[in-house]
């Protein structure tokens, strides 16, 4: 699904301000773990007047020293997993809205933008990015397999209309705090996407750009097999505690 094209932040001054407060009411929760090399080309498409909370889920490099460079908040979350840390970058943030994407590279913060505009037009209470690879091989084909199962498994058995596993998304932060979303490992998004769609959350869901991920990283799921496995066992184990077989 799409919505009306976003124009914040378009023409002169006074549309630059109304653009730098609407921007001031999100903040950006980046999950990382040994993103270091990637933090700086993300930082520098950060849109102006979005404050950004960096979650170091066990860093072993500078991820932590990189983000605090670039003025953002830093949360040590001890407890391993991709819900923990967003959990806790939730948890940190001040804003009303939150947007969530991964620290890699791979998504640019730019695209937040229409997402954002989409939750406070009353358009969607979340609204979710699609990846369109930017080339063939950025997204693996077992990646984008598990992927497209588990999609298939949610649409048939819930309805839910979207196409993605939620890889960027905006919503209300204290919406997204009330909907008590448990699961702490992989199947976080799984989970998220269950419960609002059992809550009555609306959706809009728009292609974004999916890149390489930034050189010397790696993906913890789709930069392997054996991460793609992993994450699918954590995404069964969600369908299966909902009842969704």
């Amino acid at each position: 699904m799409t919505g009306p094209t976003c124009t914040v932040g378009r023409g002169g001054p006074r549309e630059r301000l109304v653009w730098l407060v609407v921007t001031a009411t999100c903040d950006l929760v980046l999950p990382c773990r040994d993103e270091a090399a990637a933090l700086p080309g993300v930082f520098a498409l950060v849109p102006d007047g979005m404050h950004v909370v960096v979650v170091d889920n066990g860093s072993t490099d500078d991820t932590a020293e990189v983000a605090r460079a670039h003025g953002a908040t830093v949360v040590h979350e001890a407890t391993p997993g991709y819900g923990a840390a967003v959990h806790a970058g939730v948890e940190a943030a001040t804003a009303e809205y939150v947007a969530v994407l991964d620290g890699d590279g791979s998504m640019d913060p730019r695209d937040v933008l229409p997402l954002l505009d989409d939750v406070r037009s009353g358009r969607a209470t979340m609204a979710c990015g699609r990846r369109r690879p930017s080339r063939p091989g950025v997204w693996p084909w077992h990646a984008r397999a598990g992927n497209a199962a588990v999609l298939a498994w949610l649409r048939r058995s819930t309805g839910l209309p979207v196409r993605d596993i939620a890889p960027m998304r905006v919503c209300r932060r204290q919406d997204l705090l009330d909907l008590g979303v448990l699961d702490r490992r992989f199947g976080y998004p799984v989970e998220l996407l269950v419960r609002a769609q059992r809550a009555g959350w609306t959706f809009t869901e728009r292609d974004i750009t999916y890149h390489p991920r930034a050189e010397g990283t790696r993906s913890k799921v789709s930069g392997s097999v054996t991460g793609t496995l992993r994450a699918g066992r954590d995404f069964a184990a969600v369908l299966a505690q909902y009842g969704l077989r």
